[in-house]
């Protein structure tokens, strides 16, 4: 529009936010939206930086939002890229497990995936080989729902949606400030002021500080970031998995630790791990941002998160940088793996919400104000379930302005 006045901003072209902006388009046919983006394209940092899994919702809390989001979620990801004739594979995946000490997590694991409607089977070492071949263990789940997808074509296919829905996507529209006017909200971007009745926030990676310029979130939550790394096995051993093999999650980390992934395009990742990333958006292992590393170590959360996790975020961190350690990591369900067969791959980083007690926020966490709503914690299954928080939220926001 000419006076670069919405009724709807959304800031953030993201999964999450373009999702957000379909269903209020879809809701509100004729609302005037547009989407802020700061980089030159959408879907540039986690929307394009992740393993391009679809989940099946085996690891949630029974009724929580990311067990209830996913599972629909899952469903609605698939329509929708038969619709718009992108490829996704459901490959199934296999959780095995490689010492006895294991066996009771993997059961309470299959409960778990049960409890949340999923067709979990559990095979022992034959059903293991008949799946997959080249990997070895005791015992394993088998779900068969889990699958993969490129998810910067499911990005691309949300914005073109948005567009035809009379949206607007504006790219190099990076947040520089925003302030609350008599009629709504002021965004001051590096493209010009831009004003909105209602703000919705699907920040990411920048999420605590766009809620810190609208005086939301107290200092309780900051996003500290964690990069993933990813080897890449070469293509001659990508044949050595088929589809997605994951170990038994480890209580004493909060994160999943090695795994593989037979993507869409045919290619086997490693990975990722998760270590302290000291920048949000720097995806390579060296790189620095001064502002991001001192918000992150003056956070008391993160001091306390680090004492909790002392000795498995230390090895973590020691697998990152030594590959012998990786490797040995990776031959405990694939033995054949030799240190040929893999290679330095792509990085992620992941927008990890932490409480200043230390505690990882593990569900997704969506908080509104006057005329805004801020998304402060949508890690994974996000990508997955992004249609159906994409509908939550906008009929929270329908729910608000109708107030």
């Amino acid at each position: 529009m000419a006076d670069d006045s919405y009724d709807v901003i959304v800031i953030g072209a993201g999964l999450v936010g373009l999702a957000t902006a379909m269903a209020l388009l879809a809701q509100r046919p004729g609302v005037q939206l547009a989407v802020l983006e700061k980089e030159a394209s959408v879907g540039t940092h986690q929307s394009g930086h992740n393993s391009g899994v679809i989940h099946a919702g085996l690891y949630y809390q029974p009724g929580s939002l990311k067990a209830r989001f996913c599972t629909a979620g899952r469903l609605a990801m698939m329509e929708f890229a038969e619709r718009h004739q992108i490829p996704y594979r459901q490959t199934g995946k296999l959780v095995v497990a490689t010492r006895e000490g294991e066996l009771p997590r993997l059961a309470s694991l299959a409960e778990r995936g049960r409890a949340n409607g999923l067709a979990v089977r559990e095979i022992g070492a034959a059903g293991i080989a008949e799946i997959e071949p080249a990997v070895r263990g005791i015992r394993a789940l088998h779900i068969p729902e889990s699958g993969v997808i490129d998810y910067r074509l499911v990005a691309a296919a949300y914005a073109d949606t948005v567009r035809r829905r009379g949206g607007q996507v504006l790219c190099g529209h990076g947040l520089r400030g925003l302030a609350r006017t008599g009629g709504g909200w002021l965004a001051d971007t590096d493209a010009g002021p831009v004003r909105a009745g209602l703000v919705i926030a699907c920040a990411g990676l920048q999420a605590d500080r766009i809620a810190a310029l609208t005086g939301q979130g107290s200092g309780e939550y900051r996003i500290v970031p964690f990069r993933g790394d990813y080897y890449t096995v070469r293509p001659a051993a990508a044949g050595l998995v088929r589809g997605l093999v994951y170990p038994v999650p480890d209580p004493a980390f909060p994160f999943l630790g090695v795994h593989f992934t037979r993507g869409i395009d045919g290619t086997l990742h490693a990975g990722p791990n998760a270590v302290p990333a000291l920048a949000r958006e720097g995806y390579g292992r060296l790189s620095v941002n001064g502002r991001d590393l001192l918000d992150s170590l003056r956070f008391p959360g993160l001091r306390k998160l680090a004492r909790a996790y002392a000795r498995t975020g230390a090895l973590e961190i020691y697998r990152d940088l030594v590959k012998p350690a990786y490797l040995a990591e990776m031959r405990r369900y694939i033995p054949q793996l030799a240190a040929g067969d893999i290679r330095f791959g792509p990085s992620g980083i992941r927008a990890q919400c932490l409480s200043r007690s230390g505690r990882l926020v593990d569900d997704f966490l969506i908080e509104a104000g006057d005329g805004i709503i801020h998304v402060l914690n949508a890690p994974s299954p996000a990508a997955t379930a992004s249609l159906v928080i994409g509908q939550h939220i906008a009929e929270r926001a329908v729910t608000s302005a109708s107030r």
